[in-house]
């Protein structure tokens, strides 16, 4: 299955994997320091800010597969032909993010800035 490359590419698996760790730590951090400001301690909330993480990690590698191969994508079937077919991350990305915003929701909390530098890739701010 050959797929068409489009948007924009990392060097490396590595590379996607460090930034998405910078960027994991620092959404920890921010939701952590709010969750402090409202006076909100236990086990509970940390499992919550845990499984939100969890989602920024998933909606950076959905984003990235949207980026690279953009919403639909050219695959060649078993007769040969060549097709188009939608790209599922584009679906998965928008339940991952309503999922993030029901966290968020639920903890009360307001989603984090990101500073990153990057314009336009975070659904969330």
């Amino acid at each position: 299955m050959a797929k068409k490359k489009m948007g924009k590419k990392l060097e490396t698996e590595q590379d996607l994997k460090n930034i998405i760790e910078q960027k994991k730590q620092k959404i920890r951090e921010d939701l952590k320091i709010q969750l402090l400001s409202q006076n909100k301690f236990g086990k509970q909330f940390d499992d919550m800010v845990e499984d939100y993480i969890k989602f920024v990690e998933l909606k950076e590698k959905l984003q990235h597969d949207i980026d690279v191969n953009d919403i639909r994508y050219q695959t060649t079937g078993g007769n040969g032909f060549t097709t188009f077919k939608p790209n599922e991350s584009v679906e998965r990305l928008i339940k991952v993010n309503a999922q993030m915003l029901k966290i968020l929701q639920d903890l009360e909390l307001k989603a984090p800035e990101d500073s990153g530098g990057e314009e336009g890739d975070d659904l969330l701010s």
